[in-house]
């Protein structure tokens, strides 16, 4: 299961956010809402009951119920259907389907640095942010790229 938060840009998308989670319980969306969303702003979800209590943790919360509305869910939230739909277009057709769920967070950060980017004027320093990153993040261990495995990436300190 995968959350995700679009920016509203006007009539566009602006920033976009991922994150795969274990359930739509509450436990596991508010996380990712504190996480990704800068307490204050205002909130669009649908009616689900894991998104309750976002206005006790800070967030305007405005809810939109799908169920009985006679416009679809892609009319009521476009942004984040539209990101979805590039998403699994994205994930089917370039990647032919063959994402394992063990990497998919990899795959996610991957759609989101470039979505975030797509409008970038300065193609340079995507290249240039890129390097940036590889010197602040230490070394990524086969084991935790194959596996899996829960062993954190090493933290660089710049001098």
């Amino acid at each position: 299961m995968i959350v995700v938060a679009a920016q509203e840009d006007g009539r566009g998308i602006g920033r976009i956010r991922m994150r795969q989670v274990a359930d739509a319980s509450a436990a596991s969306l508010q996380p990712f809402v504190v996480d990704t969303i800068e307490a204050g702003s205002l909130e669009h979800t649908d009616g689900w009951e894991g998104y309750h209590g976002l206005k006790e943790n800070g967030y305007r919360h405005k809810v939109t119920v799908l169920r009985g509305n006679q416009k679809s869910a892609s009319e009521l939230l476009p942004r984040v259907h539209r990101v979805v739909s590039l998403l699994k277009r994205w994930l089917l057709g370039t990647h032919q389907g063959a994402v394992s769920h063990k990497h998919l967070d990899y795959y996610l950060d991957e759609f989101t640095f470039r979505f975030n980017r797509r409008n970038s004027r300065h193609r340079g320093k995507l290249f240039y942010r890129l390097l940036q990153q590889a010197v602040a993040v230490g070394p990524m261990p086969y084991g935790r790229i194959v596996n899996g495995a829960d062993e954190a990436p090493t933290q660089v300190h710049n001098l």
